[in-house]
């Protein structure tokens, strides 16, 4: 009989985790490698699981496709290591036993792992390897994004007829990473074709249990469930499930009684706890009918606390506009930097731009900072957040806080790499790219965690994201900056040019892109300085011209200090004719020269304003 067939008529039993019982054994490596470098081990594990109740068994291919096998030099062994995974799991099986060929999601919650294309075509290698093996169906599990389990089980369905199951993993009871709810992602799964729909991973029996509770039978995909031990736990380097086998035995009723017709185990499970649940499961029986729990009222997601002032992008649309960098100290003295602070407000800017530890160097937390500088000042501040520096969990809590402190203007960046900065010895972090940092903020602005929870209120923030013109081949800078568009991005701020050619050339290739622009303008302090930019500072370069002019006044700092300030309102004076943003860099702290140059550019706004003022009332 089919697998199926069968399960349409029993319960079956599942079996646990593989890379589990690996990683206590002391394999620290590419588990899906032993399946050709120590077959008898994995041999050895699927015989425990059915020996301890199993009925279905899964290949130790979760992560034998191309993209991850690349990690350890082996993406050019999936054909071999699949087709002797499914080898070794008939060796093991018995008459009664059914195997299903294992396809893991890449992108987790990480989706700079792979594009979509890059995936589909690592998913089909996969499975073509499965499927001329004979598996007698597939499982589809560990797929936090939605996204790329709909694509690949489209892929699949077209190529065979054999059973599909496919199990989505959640970070919260109930609900799916992009805030879809359960009974609905698993209705979507059977409409695509699956055959059998369920969850698995990071959560125990418990939530899973609860999950399901208001998830209704399906017309015709069954319900499946393959919950963790346990949350693990962190020792001497190493992760630990201390869950109790028989505290599974539990639950194998209750899941029958929520209609599941397969029940295995995820990370952390043992023989032990597919023994507990062979245990535990008396009555085989699917069940037909099933009294749906009411769900919880949703918690109501209150509207957006609006800024107490018009955005800067509403600002830099309607008129032209000003803000400033002025990085927080590398040092507990703020005294200066508070001066700085009043002197450019008493100017006149729109915003007071806090880099986060630009060139990888500790510096005063620009959250606190921009905080204090809206109680001192009355200044907007636009707080940058790189992904360098923080974990998806660290960047969720920085944007509650900022959110918290009414900080409502924000600059997504990548971050510069540890090795330019004061400690190259440091980690990155990088669990998101600039794209997906636009877009966790942005889901923020409708209420909604990472992870699908309500916030239970919307955020109001406005996002801005950098452009580096400053590459050989302008052209090829424009996609990028599109798809931060299409990420979510309400507008763009350059780093600084040298080159009033190069903001001509900036305005022509992104004329077309409709969003608005600052324009970054820096005044160069000595001609040390301006080598140092143009030699060592990623994103950065001088035109020769410049060089030159700094050169001249070597020796005279009074000098240095005009020229660089000359350069500067050449480079304005283009940069007005064509964009309504100038974004000035503070050099060392010297806040006296962007003053300087804040007046400057409101001087000659207004001035531009009095002649169309003058020539209006002319004509009319």
């Amino acid at each position: 009989m089919s697998l199926l067939e069968t399960l349409k008529d029993r319960v079956l039993i599942g079996d646990g985790a593989m890379g589990t019982l690996l990683y206590t054994t002391g394999v620290d490596r590419c588990f899906e490698e032993l399946n050709l470098t120590q077959p008898e081990q994995v041999q050895h594990i699927h015989e425990a699981y059915i020996e301890a109740g199993a009925d279905v068994i899964q290949t130790n291919t979760y992560g034998a496709n191309y993209i991850k096998l690349a990690r350890y030099g082996l993406e050019e062994q999936v054909k071999k290591i699949n087709q002797a995974a499914v080898q070794i799991a008939k060796r093991a099986a018995r008459k009664e036993t059914y195997i299903l060929g294992t396809i893991g999601g890449i992108h987790g919650t990480q989706t700079t792992i792979g594009t979509k294309e890059e995936i589909k075509r690592s998913f089909r290698e996969q499975l073509y390897c499965l499927l001329l093996e004979g598996v007698d169906g597939l499982l589809l599990e560990t797929y936090y994004d939605f996204d790329e389990l709909t694509t690949v089980l489209k892929i699949a369905r077209e190529e065979t007829d054999i059973p599909i199951v496919t199990n989505v993993s959640m970070h919260e009871a109930g609900i799916l990473q992009n805030g879809i709810e359960l009974e609905d992602a698993l209705q979507q799964l059977e409409d695509l074709g699956a055959d059998l729909v369920g969850i698995n991973c990071h959560l125990g029996p418990y939530h899973m249990l609860k999950s399901l509770e208001t998830v209704p039978l399906l017309k015709r995909a069954l319900l499946a469930v393959y919950p963790n031990a346990s949350f693990p736990e962190y020792r001497d380097g190493k992760l630990f499930y201390e869950n109790e086998p028989a505290y599974f035995e539990n639950y194998a009723a209750s899941f029958r009684e929520q209609g599941v017709h397969l029940i295995g185990g995820c990370c952390g499970t043992t023989p032990e706890h597919i023994q507990a649940l062979t245990k535990g499961l008396t009555n085989r029986n699917p069940i037909r009918e099933k009294v749906i729990k009411v769900k919880k009222p949703k918690v109501a997601v209150s509207k957006a606390r609006g800024p107490q002032a018009p955005s800067l992008l509403e600002t830099v649309r309607e008129r032209h506009s000003i803000i400033v960098e002025l990085d927080a100290p590398k040092h507990l003295d703020t005294q200066k930097f508070f001066e700085g602070a009043q002197a450019l407000q008493d100017a006149g800017v729109d915003a007071i731009t806090l880099a986060d530890n630009s060139l990888a160097s500790p510096r005063i937390c620009n959250t606190s900072m921009a905080s204090l500088v809206q109680q001192k000042t009355g200044a907007t501040p636009l707080v940058h957040i790189a992904c360098r520096d923080r974990n998806l969990i660290g960047l969720q809590s920085h944007l509650m806080g900022l959110h918290t402190l009414g900080i409502t203007e924000l600059l997504a960046i990548t971050g510069d790499p540890t090795k330019v900065g004061d400690f190259p010895g440091a980690t990155s972090v990088f669990d998101v790219t600039s794209f997906e940092l636009i877009r966790l903020i942005k889901q923020f602005n409708e209420g909604i965690s990472l992870s699908g929870k309500s916030l239970r209120e919307k955020t109001s923030f406005t996002v801005a994201s950098a452009f580096n013109p400053n590459i050989r081949h302008l052209e090829r800078a424009i996609p990028r900056l599109e798809k931060k568009l299409a990420s979510g991005a309400d507008y763009f701020i350059t780093q600084p040019i040298f080159s009033p050619e190069r903001i001509e050339e900036v305005h022509k290739a992104t004329k077309h892109i409709g969003a608005p622009m600052y324009i970054g303008i820096m005044p160069l302090t000595s001609p040390q300085n301006a080598e140092f930019l143009h030699n060592e500072v990623p994103g950065i370069k001088l035109t020769d011209q410049v060089r030159d002019r700094m050169a001249a006044t070597a020796g005279n700092r009074e000098q240095s200090t005009i020229e660089g300030l000359a350069i500067a309102k050449e480079l304005i004076d283009v940069a007005l004719e064509h964009f309504h943003g100038i974004y000035l860099i503070t050099p060392f702290m010297r806040y006296d020269m962007t003053v300087a140059l804040t007046k400057y550019i409101n001087e000659k706004v207004s001035a531009v304003k009095g002649v169309v003022q003058t020539e209006s009332v002319v004509h009319g």
